[in-house]
Formats: structure tokens, sequence, C-alpha cells
């Protein structure tokens, strides 16, 4: 009898503890802000009807991730789930899959209809997803306008244009087919609420999305701290001859050790001519002597992310030639920098650093001939350029939502990532910062981590992550031998 109420004693107190470690609503973001979301929505959509569908349970032992926009106007992060955020009556229900008490006792309490998930979410009436018919032809019959998500989900290390080009080249395989849930979910509300117009949502929570909150700027803060404090454990790491995957791996700790839920995106750590493919990823080749390595990466943190890259030599100390190469771009850099302020557009911004790059290419010396053409083809870049966008938007995304717009507004947060390149010789430099653009001008978010020469060189002399893994095995190692 003693050693069953051990046992039960011992099975109510691991249910408490996986109870304590899974909250039931996110701690990203308070209910509040995504009220005030939900009202922007009412806002724009008047007497229709918004409806947003979750993302569903994963087919792996992967952890449960919500798709954006359906996260970004409810922070509940429970499979299957729908949001109808009514415009006329001006308050939203979360339709939620009713408790499953054996998955309860294997993964902990989730989200389940009732007045007690309406006080977590802040949200105004959370049913039963069987009750998700009703109202759809309840809204059918009033002759709502419906608007809902087009685009296909964007889950961790997604982005609009990844998800569009999955599905456009799934539908096109012959031996595939698929489309998005979101287009077939469209479909299914078309056949039940055939005499209402279907509108299409994602221009509405883009244009949303594109400015943050204080707090969204907090968080994408925090990824950037989390990549940046991992890119400088990897360059203190760094020694000639370990692998890509090896300075991967400390970024991937680095990572894990703050929190970080899951990848931003795939890292992209390149050495040598291997930085000369944009988005090269295998992670396979081993580091020799003398090579420049490149190392892009972030973590998805609390559903925001980041964009930060820095380029170091593995062996600690930039040759001469690396000097001039790297010293060229990162004033031709720097000066683009200094042109970035709000309420302009970038395509001003571009002609204004152009005339200062020309400055830095008349004042640079330079030995190398093929550095000198390559930066020359740079500066005439930005010179000719017609285009009004200095890099890609960050946030939930690393390639973020994109809306229309012609100025830059406090904020926006986007990177900077211009490549210096010598094609023939696979010779490729580049650097990237998130930039927040503020009141009064911007502020660098990455900035605290190293670019110039001089301080790159001084971090690399500093003992990593990996150098005091060394040490430990080897201190072991000799303890061995010595028993």
């Amino acid at each position: 009898m003693k050693v069953r109420r051990s046992r039960l004693a011992l099975g109510v107190l691991l249910v408490a503890a996986v109870a304590g470690a899974q909250p039931l609503f996110t701690d990203a973001l308070p209910p509040e802000e995504f009220a005030a979301r939900r009202a922007r929505v009412v806002q724009q959509i008047g007497d229709a009807a918004a409806i947003v569908i979750g993302t569903t349970e994963l087919a792996s032992y992967h952890k449960f991730r919500q798709n954006n926009q359906f996260f970004y106007l409810t922070g509940v992060e429970v499979p299957r789930a729908i949001l109808v955020i009514d415009g006329k009556a001006k308050r939203s229900t979360l339709f939620v899959l009713p408790r499953d008490e054996r998955a309860e006792r294997s993964e902990g309490p989730t989200l389940v209809p009732g007045p007690e998930a309406a006080r977590i979410t802040g949200i105004e009436d959370v049913k039963a997803r069987a009750e998700f018919a009703a109202a759809l032809i309840q809204l059918a019959t009033e002759g709502r306008v419906l608007y809902l998500p087009h685009r296909p989900e964007a889950l961790g290390a997604g982005t609009p244009g990844y998800s569009n080009s999955h599905e456009q080249k799934s539908l096109a395989d012959p031996w595939d087919g698929r489309t998005s849930g979101e287009k077939v979910f469209i479909e299914k509300v078309k056949t039940q609420a055939a005499s209402s117009e279907i509108k299409d949502l994602d221009p509405i929570l883009d244009a949303m999305r594109l400015i943050k909150s204080p707090r969204e700027i907090a968080l994408i803060r925090e990824a950037t701290r989390i990549a940046g404090l991992a890119q400088m454990d990897v360059m203190r790491s760094a020694q000639p001859g370990m692998y890509e995957y090896e300075l991967e791996a400390i970024a991937d700790y680095v990572f894990k050790k703050h929190n970080a839920q899951d990848i931003g995106y795939f890292a992209l750590v390149a050495s040598g001519t291997n930085a000369a493919y944009p988005h090269y990823h295998a992670a396979q080749s081993q580091t020799k002597d003398g090579q420049l390595v490149l190392i892009d990466y972030a973590p998805d943190f609390k559903y925001y992310t980041s964009d930060v890259t820095r380029m170091f030599p593995i062996n600690g100390t930039f040759s001469a030639e690396q000097k001039e190469l790297y010293g060229i771009y990162l004033k031709l850099y720097q000066a683009l920098m200094t042109s970035i302020k709000p309420n302009v557009a970038p395509r001003e911004i571009l002609k204004d650093a152009a005339v200062k790059m020309d400055a830095v290419l008349a004042s640079f010396t330079f030995t190398n001939p093929k550095i000198k053409a390559a930066a020359e083809r740079f500066v005439q870049g930005y010179r000719s350029s017609r285009g009004n966008s200095l890099g890609h938007m960050v946030g939930m995304e690393v390639h973020d939502v994109n809306p229309p717009y012609d100025m830059l507004k406090p904020g926006m947060i986007f990177t900077i990532e211009p490549a210096l390149t010598i094609p023939e010789d696979r010779v490729y430099v580049r650097l990237e910062d998130a930039i927040l653009i503020t009141e009064i001008g911007y502020e660098n978010l990455s900035g605290f981590v190293p670019v110039e020469i001089a301080d790159i060189e001084k971090l690399m002399a500093e003992a990593g992550f990996a150098e005091s893994e060394r040490k430990k095995i080897s201190n072991e190692e000799r303890g061995t031998r010595n028993r």
C-alpha cells in the first residue's frame, strides 16, 4: 500500500512539473498586444469577418510551432485552431479541439474550450472546433464578406517567398500536385458560404507587420543579441582544420543556451570559395589555414528572428591581401550606413551613399587591381540602382513580409547585406546587420558584433567555447593516462 501511494505521489509530482513547464498561452507577448492587433483588423474590414486557421499537429517528434499569421493575431499555440474576427460585432471567437486527456497525460495540459481559455488568451469566446461550421453558415446567411489568408503558411525558418515557391513547385510537379492548406480551406469555406465574397487578408496583416511595436522590437533585439553572441563565440573558437559543421554546432549551443526555440534559418557557414554561394549551407568542408569564413545565422526566439553576417580569418589573422579586400569593403559598407535615416526613400539613401563611396574609392590605396575593379563595380551598382530597397525586412521571418512602402518609417527593421565579389576567383565578401529605424535616425541592433579588422583579431585571440572543451578533454585524457 505504501508503495502504491509513493508511486501515486510521484505521478502527481511529474504532472505538476509538466504543467509548470508548459504554459497554456505564449509568454512572448501579453494578451493585450494580440487584442490590439485584432482591433486593428476590425478597423480594416468593417462589417466583414476575418477567418484564420492555425497549423496542424506535426507528423514527427518536433516541437509544435504555430504558423506566423495565426500566432500574430492570437499567441495561441495549439494545433488545428480557427480564429474568427467579427468586424460587425467587434469581437473574436477562437475554435479549438476538445480536451484530449490521453495527450495531456503524456505531454501536459493544453488549451481547451471554455471561459478559462478566454481569460487566458484575452479572446472573447473560446469554443469547441466542432461549432465553427455553424458560425460560418451564420456569417454566410448574413451575406458577410470573408477575409482569409491566401498565402501558404510560414512556420519555423519559413518565409513568404519560400512558402509560395514550395506551393508553386508542388502544383507544377506531375507526381505531386499538392496545394497549400490555406487554398484547401478557402475552397471549403466557399462551399459552405457560396454567397459570401472571399477577400485576401494577407495584405492587411502584412501592412500591420511592417512596423514593429516596442514589444516586437524587444524580441528582435534579443534574437539579434543571441545571434551576435553565437557568432562571436564561433570566432573565438575557430581554428584551421575545423569543419564548417563544428562551427555551426557552437552557434547552435549558444542559441539553446539562451532559450531560442529553434533556428531562424539554416546556418550559412562557408569557408573559402564556398562563400561565393550566397545560401551555401552544406557545412561539410574542412577549413584550411589562410581562408576567410562567412557565418550568417540567427535563432527563432519566441517567434521572432534576426539576420546577422560576419566574416573572419580562420587562423585569427587577416593576411595583407585579405586586409585590402575586406578593408575596402568595410569602408564602403560603413559609407552606406552613414546615409540611412528615417522618413527618406531608400532610393535617395542609395544615391547619397554612392557619392560617399566615390570618395572612399578615391582615398583608398589599392595594390591589387582585381580588388580595385571589384570595388568599382560595387560602387557602380549603387550609382546605377533604380530600386527602392536597402535590403530585406526582418521580423517573424528572416525575409519578412514586404508590403509596398515609399519611405523608411520608425519601427521598420531590415538588413543591409551588399556583397563585393571577384567572380572569376570565387571571391565573395559580405557583412549583414539588422537596422531599426527610429524617430531620430537608426539603431544597428547587431552593431556590438565586431567588424573592424583589429577588433576581430582581438576577439579571436580570446578562448572560446570549443577551446574550453578541447582543454577539458585534454585534461581528462591526461588524468586517464596518469591513473
